[in-house]
C-alpha cells in the first residue's frame, strides 16, 4: 500500500512540474498513473453466461457458464489477435507476389482455434484441413516459421516445401489439401490412441464444404464400431468456397450428421463457448463413450482462398455485420474490459507487442533464403539410409536423406 501511494505521489509531482515545462510531461503522468495499477486492481477470475449448445443423442450437454481467469484471458486475446494479424500479413504478401499459390485464411475463427486449443491437452492430437494458419500456431509453431513457410524459404515449419496447407508440427497432423481426406487420418490417429492406451483424443476438423464427403461417413462408422476417442468437428463459415451451405446440402444439421454418434452444435464466435465444448467432448470420449460430432457455427472474413475476393456470393454489409456483432475478438475483448479484468491500456501494448512480432517475422520470411535444390528430395522417410531418387527425367538423379 505504502509502495502505491508514492507512485501515486510521484505521478502528482510530475503533473504540477507539468506547468512549467507543457503537456507533455502531463501525458507522461498520466501513463506513468495507469502503468502502476497493480494485478490486485484487476478482478482475478469471472463467471459468463454462455449461450447453449443443442444436442443430439445427448441427454446433458456442455456446462452453460464458463469461468475465466485474468491470465487465460489474457493468452486468449493475444493468440487470437496473433493470428489476426498474422493472416492480414500473409494477405497483404500475397496481394504482393511475395506469397504465391493456394493460400487459405483462418481470420474471423480465431475462436475454433484457440478454444479447441484450450479444452484439449498439448499431448492429445489435432489434424485439419488446408486453412491450416491459425492451428499450426496454437499447436506452437511460431509466426515467424509460419510466414516463412507460406513464402517458401528454408526457414519455414516445412523448411520451405509445404507451403499454406502443408504445415506440421508435434501432435499436429497438418495442413490437408485434400478435401475431407484428413478425416479418416483422424480416425486413424484415434485407434493409434486406443490401442496405446494413453487416454488421448483426436479431434479431426473438416469444412461445410467437405462435409458431405463419403469417407467421413465411413470415418463415423468406423469410429462409432470400435469407440474410438475422436471428436469429428466441422467449422460451419456458411459457405463451401462461393455455395451457401442452403445450395449444398439437404440437411444443415451438421451436428446431427453421425445419426448413431451424439453431437453438439457450438457458437464458434465465442472462444468460451467453444472451450467448455471441447473439454466436454474431450471428456466424453476419455471415458470410453466413443467419438462425438461437434458443428462450430463460425464465419470466414476473406474469401475461400486468396483467389475469391469473396464478395460475389455474400454482401460486404453481410461480413461487416457479423464483424460488428459477433467478432470473437472484440467479444472477448469486452467481457475483460467490462469486468475489470484488464485495463485498455493493456490490450493496446499487448496490439503493439503483436505489431511488432508480425513485421519481424514478415522482414524474415522476405529475406531468409529460398532452400536449394539439392535439399528438394530430403525428407521422405523419417529415419532411412540416403537414397536416389529420380528428377523429371531419368538423367537427372537427386539425392533423399532423413
Amino acid at each position: 500500500m505504502q509502495n502505491m501511494l508514492t507512485l501515486i505521489s510521484n505521478v502528482f509531482r510530475l503533473g504540477n512540474a507539468s506547468k512549467n515545462v507543457g503537456a507533455q510531461t502531463v501525458s507522461e503522468g498520466a501513463r506513468m498513473l495507469a502503468s502502476t495499477r497493480s494485478f490486485a486492481d484487476f478482478t482475478p477470475q469471472a463467471s459468463f453466461d454462455i449461450k447453449k449448445c443443442e444436442l443430439h443423442r445427448l441427454e446433458e450437454g456442455p456446462s452453460e457458464t464458463a469461468v475465466l481467469t485474468r491470465e487465460q484471458g489474457l493468452q486468449y486475446y493475444r493468440t487470437m489477435q496473433t493470428i489476426r494479424r498474422m493472416e492480414l500479413k500473409a494477405d497483404q504478401l500475397y496481394k504482393q507476389k511475395i506469397i504465391r499459390g493456394f493460400c487459405h485464411l483462418y481470420d474471423g475463427q480465431e475462436a475454433c482455434a484457440m478454444g479447441i486449443e484450450a479444452g484439449i491437452n498439448p499431448t492429445d492430437h489435432l489434424i485439419t484441413a488446408y486453412r491450416a494458419h491459425g492451428y499450426t500456431f496454437t499447436r506452437g509453431v511460431s509466426v515467424r516459421e509460419i510466414l516463412a513457410e507460406l513464402t517458401g524459404r528454408r526457414g519455414g515449419v516445412a523448411k520451405g516445401k509445404g507451403g499454406s496447407m502443408h504445415m506440421y508440427a508435434k501432435h499436429f497432423y497438418g495442413g490437408n489439401g485434400i478435401v475431407g481426406a484428413q478425416v479418416p487420418l483422424g480416425a486413424g490417429v484415434a485407434l493409434a490412441c486406443q490401442y496405446q492406451g494413453n487416454n488421448q483424443v483426436c479431434v479431426a476438423l473438416y469444412g461445410d464444404g467437405a462435409a458431405n464427403q463419403g469417407q467421413i461417413f465411413e470415418s463415423f462408422n468406423m469410429a462409432a464400431l470400435w469407440k474410438l476417442p475422436c471428436i469429428f468437428i466441422c467449422e460451419n463459415n456458411k459457405f463451401g468456397m462461393g455455395t451457401s451451405i442452403e445450395r449444398s446440402s439437404a440437411s444443415t444439421e451438421y451436428f446431427k450428421r453421425g445419426d448413431y454418434i451424439p453431437g453438439i452444435k457450438v457458437d464458434g464466435m465465442d472462444v468460451l463457448c467453444v472451450r467448455e465444448a471441447i473439454k466436454f467432448a474431450a471428456d466424453h470420449c476419455r471415458a470410453g463413450k466413443g467419438p462425438i460430432v461437434m458443428e462450430l457455427e463460425t464465419y470466414r472474413y476473406h474469401g475461400h482462398s486468396m483467389s475469391d475476393p469473396g464478395v460475389s456470393y455474400r454482401s460486404r454489409e453481410e461480413i461487416q455485420e457479423v464483424r460488428s456483432k459477433s467478432d470473437p475478438i472484440t467479444m472477448l475483448k469486452e467481457r475483460m474490459l467490462s469486468n475489470n479484468m484488464a485495463s485498455v491500456e493493456e490490450i493496446k501494448e499487448i496490439d503493439v507487442e503483436i505489431r511488432k512480432v508480425i513485421e519481424d517475422a514478415a522482414q524474415f520470411a522476405i529475406s531468409d533464403p529460398e532452400p536449394p535444390l539439392d535439399e528438394l528430395c530430403n525428407h521422405i522417410f523419417a529415419n532411412n539410409p540416403p537414397m536416389e531418387v529420380r528428377g523429371t527425367n531419368p538423367w537427372v538423379k537427386l539425392k533423399s536423406v532423413s
